[in-house]
């Protein structure tokens, strides 16, 4: 049993200023929730029995017991999977990557929650830990962006800050990759296994300021070269075909 006040509270949580009030943001679903609590303890969880009675749930974890049609309330999918949980929020901003070790994924205003839920779903296929976004990138605990993680936002840790900020603080030889019209072809590129690879608006692409700071221009070029074609490719399949060629050529 569910009360409709706490009913109530979970929608409200996906609105981003009582996220950030309530330090607190919703998942859904076995996969998702299962990843985030091998991480982090939840607030609360909403679900059914048949999910409940398989599970190893900590006693100070608040737990309510509900029917179908009680989670259908809950929930803010169509189609609700068994579970919803409110996790804890982080503060990533002041533990920035250093880019001269790994390979760090920047957003330069990314705003569709499904791409960017899509995205962090790929860093995390392809062993990218961090990605660091700009302000105007879209909120990573909106419920939409955690659903497309398919449980990967347990594993790849979001920063908001200043992107020019972040790129001028890093080491000088540091390679900083930007995919641009007026770049060289990715396949014929020697690409490092260290750096910043910076991905764009869905709309404008990358920022003139930040594209000041790229130092390794680079395209994916579409086939045949001059065939009409597409105007461009959705940021998310254009981050996946980026990332797996820097891992092709590890």
């Amino acid at each position: 049993m569910i009360s409709k006040a706490k009913i109530k509270f979970i929608h409200q949580l996906e609105h981003k200023k009582q996220r950030q009030q309530q330090h607190l943001f919703v998942a859904e679903g076995p996969k998702v929730v299962g990843d985030l609590m091998n991480k982090e303890k939840p607030r609360l969880i909403v679900a059914l029995d048949s999910w409940l009675s398989s599970q190893h749930i900590d006693s100070s974890v608040e737990v309510c017991s509900v029917t179908d049609e009680e989670l259908r309330k809950v929930s803010f999918l169509q189609h609700p999977q068994d579970v919803v949980a409110l996790f804890p929020t982080l503060d990533n901003e002041d533990v920035l990557p250093d880019a001269s070790k790994e390979l760090v994924l920047a957003l330069d205003g990314v705003q569709d929650p499904g791409n960017l839920g899509t995205i962090i779903r790929i860093a995390d296929w392809f062993g990218i830990s961090h990605i660091v976004c700009s302000p105007n990138t879209a909120d990573v605990y909106n419920p939409k962006v955690i659903q497309a993680t398919m449980g990967s936002i347990a594993r790849v840790t979001l920063h908001y800050t200043d992107l020019q900020t972040f790129i001028k603080s890093q080491n000088s030889d540091v390679a900083v990759y930007g995919t641009l019209l007026d770049g060289n072809n990715i396949y014929k590129e020697t690409l490092s296994q260290n750096g910043i690879i910076v991905m764009g608006n869905e709309g404008n692409g990358i920022s003139p300021e930040i594209r000041a700071l790229v130092n390794h221009r680079i395209l994916i070029p579409n086939y045949p070269e001059g065939r009409e074609t597409a105007e461009s490719l959705n940021v998310a399949i254009a981050t996946a075909i980026t990332c797996a060629e820097f891992r092709r050529t590890k």
